[in-house]
Protein backbone atom coordinates (compact mmCIF):
# COMPACT_ATOMS: atom_id res chain seq x y z
CA UNK A 1 0.00 0.00 0.00
CA UNK A 2 1.19 3.46 -1.15
CA UNK A 3 1.34 6.37 1.38
CA UNK A 4 -1.47 7.82 -0.72
CA UNK A 5 -3.53 4.63 -0.64
CA UNK A 6 -3.25 5.09 3.00
CA UNK A 7 -3.92 8.53 3.53
CA UNK A 8 -7.44 7.50 1.54
CA UNK A 9 -8.16 4.88 3.63
CA UNK A 10 -7.22 7.23 6.41
CA UNK A 11 -9.76 9.78 4.84
CA UNK A 12 -12.44 7.25 4.23
CA UNK A 13 -12.00 6.29 8.50
CA UNK A 14 -12.79 9.71 9.40
CA UNK A 15 -15.23 9.88 6.95
CA UNK A 16 -17.31 7.19 8.62
CA UNK A 17 -18.02 8.62 12.22
CA UNK A 18 -17.89 12.36 10.78
CA UNK A 19 -21.42 11.35 8.33
CA UNK A 20 -22.44 9.66 12.01
CA UNK A 21 -22.63 13.07 13.59
CA UNK A 22 -23.92 14.75 10.75
CA UNK A 23 -27.00 12.81 10.08
CA UNK A 24 -27.54 11.26 13.32
CA UNK A 25 -31.60 11.59 14.55
CA UNK A 26 -32.93 10.62 18.07
CA UNK A 27 -34.63 7.44 18.24
CA UNK A 28 -33.84 6.05 14.88
CA UNK A 29 -30.64 5.40 15.03
CA UNK A 30 -28.61 2.18 16.42
CA UNK A 31 -26.59 2.89 19.33
CA UNK A 32 -23.51 2.16 17.32
CA UNK A 33 -24.04 5.50 15.85
CA UNK A 34 -23.57 7.28 19.02
CA UNK A 35 -19.98 5.65 19.62
CA UNK A 36 -19.20 6.43 16.14
CA UNK A 37 -20.52 10.29 16.27
CA UNK A 38 -19.26 10.96 19.79
CA UNK A 39 -15.78 10.37 18.64
CA UNK A 40 -15.60 13.57 16.17
CA UNK A 41 -18.96 15.27 17.87
CA UNK A 42 -16.72 17.47 20.53
CA UNK A 43 -13.09 17.23 18.54
CA UNK A 44 -13.36 18.45 14.76
CA UNK A 45 -10.70 20.37 14.95
CA UNK A 46 -8.50 17.59 16.34
CA UNK A 47 -9.95 15.77 13.05
CA UNK A 48 -9.15 18.59 10.89
CA UNK A 49 -5.35 18.95 11.69
CA UNK A 50 -5.16 14.90 10.89
CA UNK A 51 -6.54 15.62 7.74
CA UNK A 52 -3.83 18.53 7.34
CA UNK A 53 -0.79 16.85 8.30
CA UNK A 54 -1.41 13.98 6.32
CA UNK A 55 -1.76 15.68 3.26
CA UNK A 56 1.87 17.90 3.90
CA UNK A 57 3.29 14.42 4.42
CA UNK A 58 2.10 11.78 1.92
CA UNK A 59 1.22 14.28 -0.95
CA UNK A 60 -2.25 12.17 -2.14
CA UNK A 61 -3.27 12.29 -5.53
CA UNK A 62 -6.21 14.10 -6.80
CA UNK A 63 -9.04 11.16 -5.37
CA UNK A 64 -7.66 11.21 -1.65
CA UNK A 65 -7.40 14.77 -1.85
CA UNK A 66 -11.02 15.10 -3.16
CA UNK A 67 -12.28 12.44 -0.47
CA UNK A 68 -10.15 14.38 2.25
CA UNK A 69 -12.10 18.05 1.01
CA UNK A 70 -15.73 16.34 1.71
CA UNK A 71 -14.54 15.12 4.82
CA UNK A 72 -13.20 18.39 6.12
CA UNK A 73 -16.44 19.89 5.23
CA UNK A 74 -18.25 17.84 7.10
CA UNK A 75 -16.16 18.59 10.15
CA UNK A 76 -16.30 22.18 9.34
CA UNK A 77 -20.20 22.38 9.26
CA UNK A 78 -19.86 19.86 13.32
CA UNK A 79 -17.51 23.26 14.04
CA UNK A 80 -20.32 25.58 12.91
CA UNK A 81 -23.03 23.51 14.83
CA UNK A 82 -20.56 23.89 18.04
CA UNK A 83 -19.99 27.36 17.89
CA UNK A 84 -24.22 28.01 18.00
CA UNK A 85 -24.01 27.04 21.26
CA UNK A 86 -22.79 30.42 22.55
CA UNK A 87 -26.22 31.86 20.85
CA UNK A 88 -28.10 28.57 22.29
CA UNK A 89 -27.12 29.76 25.69
CA UNK A 90 -27.12 32.78 25.48
CA UNK A 91 -30.63 33.08 24.35
CA UNK A 92 -31.67 30.69 27.32
CA UNK A 93 -30.17 32.30 29.83
CA UNK A 94 -31.24 35.95 29.30
CA UNK A 95 -31.11 38.51 30.56
CA UNK A 96 -28.44 37.10 32.72
CA UNK A 97 -25.39 37.68 30.80
CA UNK A 98 -23.30 34.36 29.90
CA UNK A 99 -19.56 35.06 29.96
CA UNK A 100 -18.72 32.08 27.25
CA UNK A 101 -14.69 31.40 28.00
CA UNK A 102 -13.32 29.11 24.37
CA UNK A 103 -10.21 27.92 25.66
CA UNK A 104 -8.94 27.69 21.53
CA UNK A 105 -5.30 26.16 22.84
CA UNK A 106 -7.40 23.64 24.61
CA UNK A 107 -10.54 23.32 22.10
CA UNK A 108 -7.92 22.97 19.27
CA UNK A 109 -4.91 21.23 20.24
CA UNK A 110 -5.72 19.14 23.87
CA UNK A 111 -9.47 18.84 24.42
CA UNK A 112 -8.99 15.97 26.37
CA UNK A 113 -6.37 17.80 28.92
CA UNK A 114 -7.36 17.64 31.94
CA UNK A 115 -4.81 19.21 34.78
CA UNK A 116 -5.06 22.94 35.91
CA UNK A 117 -1.77 24.11 37.51
CA UNK A 118 -3.13 26.77 39.86
CA UNK A 119 -6.41 23.67 41.02
CA UNK A 120 -5.52 21.75 43.59
CA UNK A 121 -6.84 17.65 42.82
CA UNK A 122 -7.62 15.63 46.25
CA UNK A 123 -8.33 12.07 44.83
CA UNK A 124 -10.51 9.12 47.12
CA UNK A 125 -11.98 10.77 50.15
CA UNK A 126 -14.38 9.06 52.07
CA UNK A 127 -17.57 10.29 52.48
CA UNK A 128 -19.29 7.03 53.79
CA UNK A 129 -18.61 3.89 55.02
CA UNK A 130 -18.87 1.60 51.78
CA UNK A 131 -16.12 1.04 49.44
CA UNK A 132 -17.88 3.17 46.40
CA UNK A 133 -18.62 6.02 49.12
CA UNK A 134 -15.17 8.27 47.60
CA UNK A 135 -14.81 11.17 46.10
CA UNK A 136 -12.91 13.33 44.03
CA UNK A 137 -12.44 17.38 45.39
CA UNK A 138 -10.98 20.12 43.10
CA UNK A 139 -9.98 23.71 44.23
CA UNK A 140 -7.79 26.41 44.31
CA UNK A 141 -5.22 26.02 46.97
CA UNK A 142 -6.75 29.78 48.40
CA UNK A 143 -9.85 29.22 48.56
CA UNK A 144 -12.43 30.28 50.90
CA UNK A 145 -16.56 30.52 51.72
CA UNK A 146 -16.71 29.06 47.63
CA UNK A 147 -19.83 27.64 46.59
CA UNK A 148 -19.54 24.08 46.12
CA UNK A 149 -20.97 22.02 42.54
CA UNK A 150 -21.29 18.25 43.11
CA UNK A 151 -21.13 16.33 39.76
CA UNK A 152 -22.57 12.36 39.58
CA UNK A 153 -21.02 10.51 36.21
CA UNK A 154 -24.09 8.69 33.79
CA UNK A 155 -23.62 5.33 33.07
CA UNK A 156 -27.29 4.21 33.17
CA UNK A 157 -26.48 3.16 37.19
CA UNK A 158 -24.51 0.32 35.63
CA UNK A 159 -21.32 1.83 34.74
CA UNK A 160 -18.92 4.78 35.03
CA UNK A 161 -16.52 6.15 37.72
CA UNK A 162 -15.92 9.75 39.20
CA UNK A 163 -13.01 11.21 37.24
CA UNK A 164 -14.48 11.00 33.97
CA UNK A 165 -17.08 13.18 32.55
CA UNK A 166 -17.52 17.31 33.04
CA UNK A 167 -13.80 17.29 34.10
CA UNK A 168 -13.74 20.35 32.03
CA UNK A 169 -16.38 21.98 34.25
CA UNK A 170 -15.11 20.91 37.30
CA UNK A 171 -11.54 22.45 36.19
CA UNK A 172 -13.14 25.80 34.69
CA UNK A 173 -15.15 26.25 37.72
CA UNK A 174 -12.40 25.40 40.83
CA UNK A 175 -10.00 27.81 38.78
CA UNK A 176 -12.70 30.66 39.30
CA UNK A 177 -12.97 29.73 43.10
CA UNK A 178 -15.40 27.17 43.34
CA UNK A 179 -15.15 23.66 45.18
CA UNK A 180 -15.87 21.35 43.18
CA UNK A 181 -16.73 17.29 43.94
CA UNK A 182 -17.09 14.38 41.66
CA UNK A 183 -17.91 11.41 43.53
CA UNK A 184 -18.78 7.44 42.79
CA UNK A 185 -22.15 6.07 44.29
CA UNK A 186 -23.23 1.93 44.51
CA UNK A 187 -24.08 1.04 41.04
CA UNK A 188 -26.65 -1.81 39.66
CA UNK A 189 -26.57 -4.87 39.96
CA UNK A 190 -26.24 -5.19 43.76
CA UNK A 191 -27.83 -1.83 44.23
CA UNK A 192 -31.06 -0.32 43.18
CA UNK A 193 -33.01 3.27 42.87
CA UNK A 194 -33.11 3.61 47.11
CA UNK A 195 -28.96 2.92 47.30
CA UNK A 196 -27.99 5.48 44.89
CA UNK A 197 -30.66 7.84 46.52
CA UNK A 198 -28.89 7.20 49.80
CA UNK A 199 -25.36 7.82 48.78
CA UNK A 200 -26.26 11.35 46.75
CA UNK A 201 -27.87 12.67 50.08
CA UNK A 202 -25.28 10.85 52.31
CA UNK A 203 -22.79 12.82 49.97
CA UNK A 204 -24.64 16.07 50.05
CA UNK A 205 -24.72 15.74 53.73
CA UNK A 206 -20.80 15.18 53.55
CA UNK A 207 -20.47 18.51 51.73
CA UNK A 208 -22.81 20.12 54.75
CA UNK A 209 -20.56 18.60 57.49
CA UNK A 210 -17.26 19.18 56.29
CA UNK A 211 -17.20 21.78 53.32
CA UNK A 212 -15.51 24.42 55.44
CA UNK A 213 -12.81 22.30 56.43
CA UNK A 214 -11.78 22.50 52.50
CA UNK A 215 -12.94 26.43 51.87
CA UNK A 216 -16.16 25.70 51.29
CA UNK A 217 -19.83 28.00 51.89
CA UNK A 218 -21.68 24.34 53.06
CA UNK A 219 -25.08 27.09 52.16
CA UNK A 220 -24.30 26.86 48.56
CA UNK A 221 -24.02 23.76 47.08
CA UNK A 222 -25.20 22.72 43.34
CA UNK A 223 -26.27 19.13 42.10
CA UNK A 224 -24.98 18.56 38.62
CA UNK A 225 -24.86 15.43 36.74
CA UNK A 226 -24.45 13.41 33.43
CA UNK A 227 -27.39 11.43 31.95
CA UNK A 228 -28.02 9.32 34.71
CA UNK A 229 -26.78 11.35 37.01
CA UNK A 230 -28.73 14.07 35.87
CA UNK A 231 -31.26 11.56 37.16
CA UNK A 232 -29.95 11.29 40.83
CA UNK A 233 -28.69 14.83 40.95
CA UNK A 234 -32.41 16.07 40.53
CA UNK A 235 -34.00 13.23 42.39
CA UNK A 236 -31.50 13.82 45.46
CA UNK A 237 -32.41 17.86 45.39
CA UNK A 238 -36.01 17.24 45.28
CA UNK A 239 -36.13 14.87 47.93
CA UNK A 240 -33.67 17.18 50.48
CA UNK A 241 -34.70 16.38 53.98
CA UNK A 242 -36.80 13.81 53.50
CA UNK A 243 -35.83 11.44 56.59
CA UNK A 244 -37.26 7.99 55.33
CA UNK A 245 -34.34 8.66 52.29
CA UNK A 246 -31.65 9.70 54.63
CA UNK A 247 -31.51 6.21 56.83
CA UNK A 248 -29.05 6.96 59.68
CA UNK A 249 -28.31 10.44 58.95
CA UNK A 250 -32.09 11.43 59.33
CA UNK A 251 -31.50 14.66 61.03
CA UNK A 252 -28.51 16.01 57.85
CA UNK A 253 -29.59 18.78 56.43
CA UNK A 254 -29.85 17.24 52.58
CA UNK A 255 -30.86 20.76 50.17
CA UNK A 256 -28.93 22.27 47.90
CA UNK A 257 -29.31 25.39 45.96
CA UNK A 258 -29.89 24.64 41.95
CA UNK A 259 -29.64 21.67 39.98
CA UNK A 260 -27.73 21.14 36.28
CA UNK A 261 -28.67 18.23 34.19
CA UNK A 262 -26.45 17.25 31.21
CA UNK A 263 -28.30 14.73 28.50
CA UNK A 264 -30.07 13.56 31.63
CA UNK A 265 -32.51 10.79 31.56
CA UNK A 266 -35.48 12.02 33.47
CA UNK A 267 -37.70 9.03 33.17
CA UNK A 268 -38.47 6.21 35.31
CA UNK A 269 -36.34 3.83 37.11
CA UNK A 270 -36.12 0.60 35.16
CA UNK A 271 -39.65 0.22 34.32
CA UNK A 272 -40.61 0.97 38.22
CA UNK A 273 -43.11 3.71 39.41
CA UNK A 274 -43.21 7.43 39.27
CA UNK A 275 -41.90 8.26 42.33
CA UNK A 276 -38.22 6.97 41.31
CA UNK A 277 -38.54 9.89 38.30
CA UNK A 278 -37.64 13.38 39.33
CA UNK A 279 -40.78 14.60 37.75
CA UNK A 280 -42.70 12.15 40.39
CA UNK A 281 -40.27 13.79 43.03
CA UNK A 282 -41.19 17.57 42.19
CA UNK A 283 -43.05 20.11 43.77
CA UNK A 284 -43.02 23.98 44.12
CA UNK A 285 -40.30 23.51 47.08
CA UNK A 286 -37.65 21.96 44.34
CA UNK A 287 -34.54 24.19 43.72
CA UNK A 288 -34.19 26.01 40.42
CA UNK A 289 -32.78 23.94 37.87
CA UNK A 290 -30.35 24.07 34.43
CA UNK A 291 -31.46 21.14 31.94
CA UNK A 292 -29.15 21.18 28.82
CA UNK A 293 -29.68 18.75 25.99
CA UNK A 294 -28.26 18.13 22.34
CA UNK A 295 -31.18 18.30 19.50
CA UNK A 296 -29.33 15.32 18.04
CA UNK A 297 -28.88 12.72 21.21
CA UNK A 298 -29.30 9.21 20.14
CA UNK A 299 -29.46 7.61 23.68
CA UNK A 300 -31.94 9.87 25.40
CA UNK A 301 -34.10 11.65 23.00
CA UNK A 302 -34.31 15.63 23.04
CA UNK A 303 -38.32 14.94 23.24
CA UNK A 304 -37.94 13.78 26.54
CA UNK A 305 -35.94 16.43 27.70
CA UNK A 306 -38.83 18.95 26.39
CA UNK A 307 -41.16 16.65 28.49
CA UNK A 308 -39.54 16.79 31.58
CA UNK A 309 -38.74 20.51 31.41
CA UNK A 310 -42.85 20.85 30.61
CA UNK A 311 -43.28 18.94 33.67
CA UNK A 312 -41.42 21.26 35.90
CA UNK A 313 -42.58 24.23 34.86
CA UNK A 314 -46.27 22.74 35.33
CA UNK A 315 -45.23 21.86 38.75
CA UNK A 316 -43.72 25.14 39.39
CA UNK A 317 -40.04 24.59 39.91
CA UNK A 318 -37.70 27.42 38.35
CA UNK A 319 -36.11 26.19 34.95
CA UNK A 320 -33.79 27.38 32.37
CA UNK A 321 -34.04 24.96 29.18
CA UNK A 322 -30.94 25.25 26.96
CA UNK A 323 -31.26 22.76 23.62
CA UNK A 324 -28.05 22.33 22.31
CA UNK A 325 -27.78 22.50 18.32
CA UNK A 326 -25.84 19.33 16.64
CA UNK A 327 -25.78 18.26 20.41
CA UNK A 328 -25.34 14.56 21.24
CA UNK A 329 -24.68 12.48 24.32
CA UNK A 330 -22.25 12.60 26.08
CA UNK A 331 -21.20 16.20 24.83
CA UNK A 332 -19.43 17.01 28.52
CA UNK A 333 -16.37 14.82 27.89
CA UNK A 334 -14.09 17.56 26.79
CA UNK A 335 -13.01 21.04 26.01
CA UNK A 336 -15.14 21.68 22.52
CA UNK A 337 -17.14 25.15 21.40
CA UNK A 338 -19.85 23.58 22.76
CA UNK A 339 -19.14 22.58 25.97
CA UNK A 340 -17.35 25.68 27.08
CA UNK A 341 -20.45 27.49 26.04
CA UNK A 342 -22.29 25.35 28.32
CA UNK A 343 -19.65 26.29 31.47
CA UNK A 344 -20.30 29.48 30.64
CA UNK A 345 -24.00 28.53 31.24
CA UNK A 346 -24.14 27.08 34.48
CA UNK A 347 -21.75 29.94 35.89
CA UNK A 348 -24.20 32.30 34.51
CA UNK A 349 -27.30 30.24 36.13
CA UNK A 350 -25.74 29.73 39.51
CA UNK A 351 -24.91 33.26 39.85
CA UNK A 352 -28.13 34.34 39.38
CA UNK A 353 -30.75 31.49 39.17
CA UNK A 354 -34.46 32.02 37.80
CA UNK A 355 -37.13 33.75 40.45
CA UNK A 356 -39.71 31.65 41.60
CA UNK A 357 -43.35 32.31 40.05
Amino acid sequence: MTWAHAYLLAAVLIAVPTAAALWSRPRTAPRAVFYLAVTVNETPFAWLAVLAAGAALTRPGGLALAAAALVAAGLLELTRRGATAKRAVTAALAPVPVHVRWSYVRIVLAPLLRRCRTVEHVSGIAYGPAPEHRLDLYRSKDTEDAPVLVHFFGGGYNSGRRDTQSLPLLYRLAEAGWVCVSADYRLRPNFSFEDHLVDAKRLVAWVRAHGRDWGADPDRVVLAGSSAGAHLAASAAFTAGDRSRQPGFEDADTSVSAVVGFGGYYGTYYGRGEQTSPLGLASPQAPPCLIVHGDRDTIVPVADARRFVAGLRDAAVPVVYVELPGGQHAFDLCHSLRFDAVIGAVAAFCEAPPPRR
